[in-house]
């Protein structure tokens, strides 16, 4: 291609508002798809195991409605993301559907490429005839459809199989997988990265759900603990139930300021997988989602009574919790990352290492 015609793609492209970068793609639509993974799939078994808990089967039917249309959520929320214009936006719940249903257990990461491939087509055609309601939406279910049925079924191989290493690592050797994992799903979790759509992508349950939790909670009310001085309370909200991402600006000014939540990361994953032995079983993006709106706790809860498919395939059945195993919950999601990140923070004051106002968030 000349590059003359280089140019004139590369203006077609923005005229066509298809931006192909690091922080459109990997970022926001990745995000985006944890959105919609948690407004289908993670609420409706949140839901269905309220109806099981209560005895109340309208609510196993909400929860079921909701689970139903997970691709199709993870693909809209991906082109909204993609600032998708209508009629591509709506024909993604069909491509979003059949690359769940082909990519198996590794769907959600099947719907994100394959949702992108879509998008891409689709705007190039969109608003470019005077039939676009016939075809663009032509365009994008056809291509996207067509790309899933090639494409899905081994992406979602490549993500269970690389998701069942890491179940299968952590069950073999908890204590170093615990760390690994935990450290890992942490600074993700902090990088303006969703651990929530990887946990997804990856099918993480069991040992190495727990552990990926455990870290996950570590950088969230670790950084929450360790920068009260400068937020107090509004702070302490904002990170311990919100997200620690809030920290970025900070961190790369100063990456040592990670180190409180890391180490308690690493602190945390082992006690979560040899210590007390929790396994979250619930919705794998659960794995991903820390104490952001007590999601990881309460996935934790739901794979108790209800667990997910994946953890069913992994051999994974539902038990009666015991007074050990909501102590250990408590510990690992709170208690573990605010003590061990308070101590490190407080030793790194005294040297000097953080300074007063380094954690200082606006909020």
């Amino acid at each position: 291609m000349s590059e003359q015609n280089q140019k004139g793609f590369s203006a077609y492209l923005k005229k066509q508002n298809i931006e192909l970068t690091f922080d459109r793609i990997g970022i926001k639509a990745l995000g985006a798809m944890a959105h919609g993974l948690f407004a289908s799939l993670l609420i409706g078994t949140i839901i269905n195991t309220l109806g099981n808990v209560l005895k109340f089967p309208f609510l196993n039917e909400i929860g079921a409605y909701a689970t139903a249309i997970t691709g199709a959520a993870m693909a809209v929320s991906i082109g909204y993301a993609l600032q998708a214009p209508p009629f591509v936006l709506y024909s993604l719940a069909a491509v979003g559907q059949a690359a769940n249903k082909l990519g198996g257990a590794g769907g959600p990461l099947a719907v994100f490429f394959i949702a992108l491939i879509a998008s891409f087509f689709g705007k190039l055609v969109s608003k470019r005839t005077r039939i676009d309601l016939i075809v663009t939406p032509f365009v994008t279910i056809v291509v996207g459809v067509t790309t899933a049925y090639f494409l899905a079924p081994p992406i979602g191989a490549f993500a269970s199989w690389i998701g069942n290493i890491i179940i299968w690592a952590t069950e073999m050797r908890p204590f170093i997988m615990g760390i690994l994992v935990s450290a890992i799903m942490g600074i993700v979790l902090t990088l303006p990265i969703s651990s929530a759509a990887l946990a997804a992508a990856l099918g993480l349950i069991g040992l190495a759900g727990g552990a990926a939790h455990a870290g996950c909670c570590a950088h969230m009310i670790g950084f929450a603990v360790a920068s009260y001085r400068e937020n107090k309370i509004g702070g302490l909200a904002a990170q311990g139930l919100g997200t620690s991402m809030l920290q970025v600006p900070n961190l790369l000014k100063k990456p040592v300021l990670w180190v409180p939540a890391v180490v308690a990361s690493i602190v945390n994953g082992p006690v979560a997988t040899v210590v007390f032995k929790l396994r979250q079983n619930g919705p794998p993006i659960s794995s991903g989602m820390g104490t952001s709106g007590m999601v990881g706790p309460i996935g934790v809860i739901t794979g108790w009574y209800t667990p997910s498919e994946q953890a069913l395939a992994h051999g994974e059945v539902a038990m009666m919790p015991t007074a050990m195993d909501w102590i250990g919950l408590i510990m690992v999601s709170i208690v573990i990352p605010a003590v061990v990140a308070w101590i490190v923070s407080e030793i790194m004051r005294k040297k000097e290492i953080i300074e007063p106002g380094d954690l200082k968030i606006e909020v």
